[in-house]
């Protein structure tokens, strides 16, 4: 049986503690500020999801082997109830646990992510990443000007190399699996989570100038999520914990019951 790699801020600490997920081609580093600032008041595990960080690899991708990974990762740990939250891909496997393993959960937090069907939209960053060819290239600058004739955004690129690391054999390779979140690209971004209800109290958190949560969703993440809240933040567009920290962490601690 596999388990999530993870890093825990707050160990010591006795209350409930929270889970948190990165998004597509992200890793736990993502979330190091976060979890440390977060880890002053509860404990406060970042995952690396499956195909991700330094998680196990896998040719299957679905969102219910991502919920299921997250209830064997509280099992393995003796966690019952966890406080959960997830970023883009990251808040579809936690919205998919909280619909499938309601008991669970305390509460649930989902970032710029709703639980209806994308329209593929990574093409772009997919055909950058595998026009990497790591046999020729010899440093992570190399690297960046691969993928920047494919990816506009410097921001993109540097958190996607972010994910670079130095193999066993003195080359550069992905920390991610890009073979199977490639090829079940679709299955993960192009399909709504199953219909399923959590009664909980749930928060989804919009940057502001982000299109992922669109007014018109209130109504299918309520049908999901009967509790659900939804608050905007300012000055934050899709990485909303990267673009306003201050503000993220403030609404986070405030759900929690934590400021």
């Amino acid at each position: 049986m596999e388990i999530l790699h993870s890093k825990i801020f707050g160990e010591e600490k006795s209350s409930t503690p929270l889970l948190v997920f990165h998004g597509l081609f992200g890793m736990l580093d993502n979330w190091g500020s976060f979890g440390k600032e977060l880890g002053e008041f509860l404990p406060v595990h970042l995952l690396d999801l499956r195909n991700h960080g330094r998680s196990f690899h896998s040719e299957s991708m679905t969102h219910d082997d991502l919920a299921d990974d997250i209830a064997r990762y509280m099992e393995h740990q003796g966690i019952e109830k966890a406080h959960v939250l997830g970023h883009s891909l990251g808040g579809k496997a936690v919205m998919q646990f909280a619909v499938k393993y309601p008991e669970k959960v305390e509460k649930l937090i989902v970032v710029d992510m709703t639980p209806k069907a994308y329209p593929p939209h990574h093409q772009g960053i997919i055909k950058g990443l595998e026009s990497v060819d790591f046999n020729t290239v010899g440093s992570r600058s190399d690297v960046e000007a691969v993928l920047s004739q494919y990816i506009p955004e410097k921001s993109t690129i540097q958190f996607l190399a972010k994910s670079l690391y130095w193999n066993d054999e003195k080359k550069l390779n992905w920390r991610f699996n890009l073979k199977t979140l490639s090829e079940k690209y679709n299955e993960f971004v192009s399909n709504a989570i199953k219909f399923g209800v959590f009664e909980g109290d749930t928060l989804f958190i919009s940057g502001e100038k982000s299109n992922y949560i669109l007014p018109q969703d209130e109504y299918i993440i309520k049908q999901q999520f009967p509790k659900a809240t939804i608050v905007v933040v300012k000055n934050a567009g899709h990485w909303v914990q990267a673009d306003n920290p201050v503000d993220f962490t403030n609404v986070v601690k405030q759900f929690l019951g934590l400021n």
